[in-house]
């Protein structure tokens, strides 16, 4: 069956729009590096922090760099307690204009941070407040934006020593994640038949894919699909949503190819003796071209986001149910 709400020549070609800035991307990194900081803060709001989480875990991780992420809306009641001059946050969102990033950064901005967006709309408000910014306008994935900026601090930290090789193989990453998504489509098209009239789901996932699991869940399902979810963190599993399984509990389990994966083969297991519609998306059962395999532990979000794409296009198909569609959000006051 033919793949549906799929353009290739413009998946690639969406890649090219941040990649075509990497040179830019590096000098602010640069310029981030030689002024010096005392922390690095990731801040922005529901799937936009999800995506920025990974990060801050392979910071963390990779380098004894001080680090926090904090929601938006936390930061602004107090939630990390060392921002100041030598500060440097990093923000994204689509709009350029999600009231709680756009607070933070005004918030931030008065205590003397440097702060860097990565927004999808050129001349926003987000991008006025912030002292640099990279458009990425269509370009998919966001992500590709801080695989360059992250990697080239960690590399001028004397934490990634690969770093120009891993960057000039993400050229072809684009390319690579549309090979992901036809490898995947089959199974994606089955579990959305399957899923989207499941009454209830549980979503699991640990390390870099914990935020995946969680932003899918709630930002696809919940929010786009109104399907009601539960997400849980593999080693948060064991106290208390297990209890939940039972043999038609529909649980979905995201097993990433990082230093959590321990976690999730447990999760496997027990789930796999408790439930017979357990499904598992395996960062390890898709191949990426061009890509070495020593770089695969850091892009198990974009590999696996290309693979959930599948499940969320296929939906929207399946169920006549527009992604697009909202009732609540940014259609009233809240």
């Amino acid at each position: 069956m033919q793949m549906v709400n799929f353009n290739e020549e413009q998946i690639i070609a969406n890649g090219a729009v941040i990649y075509d800035q990497r040179s830019r991307i590096e000098s602010i990194a640069d310029s981030i590096w030689d002024g010096g900081f005392d922390l690095l803060l990731f801040t922005s709001s529901g799937g936009s922090q999800a995506m920025l989480d990974p990060f801050a875990f392979y910071i963390r991780h990779q380098s004894r760099l001080p680090v926090e992420s904090v929601l938006a809306a936390n930061l602004l009641t107090g939630d990390c307690n060392r921002v100041g001059h030598g500060t440097v946050a990093f923000l994204t969102s689509k709009s350029g204009d999600t009231t709680e990033t756009v607070e933070a950064a005004c918030w931030l901005k008065a205590q003397g941070a440097r702060l860097f967006a990565a927004v999808g709309k050129a001349d926003s408000t987000l991008e006025s407040l912030c002292d640099d910014t990279i458009v990425y306008g269509s370009g998919r994935p966001q992500e590709l934006v801080f695989y360059l900026l992250i990697g080239r601090l960690l590399y001028r930290s004397g934490n990634f020593d690969a770093y120009p090789r891993f960057a000039d193989e993400l050229k072809g990453l684009a390319d690579a994640l549309v090979q992901v998504r036809k490898q995947a489509d089959a199974k994606c098209r089955q579990y959305a038949m399957d899923a989207c009239r499941e009454p209830y789901n549980i979503w699991i996932g640990s390390g870099d894919l914990w935020p995946t699991a969680y932003s899918f869940s709630m930002c696809v399902l919940e929010e786009s699909q109104w399907i009601r979810t539960k997400s849980v963190s593999s080693p948060e599993f064991f106290h208390g949503t297990l209890e939940l399984l039972e043999d038609d509990t529909c649980t979905t389990l995201l097993l990433t190819e990082g230093p959590t994966r321990a976690q999730d083969e447990r999760v496997k297991a027990f789930a796999a003796r408790h439930t017979r519609k357990l499904t598992c998306f395996d960062v390890r059962d898709y191949a990426l071209p061009g890509i070495s395999d020593e770089f695969r532990p850091l892009l198990g979000p974009v590999i696996m986001g290309a693979v959930l794409q599948r499940i969320s296009k296929n939906m929207e198909q399946i169920t006549g149910h527009s992604l697009d569609i909202r009732r609540y959000y940014r259609k009233e006051s809240y």
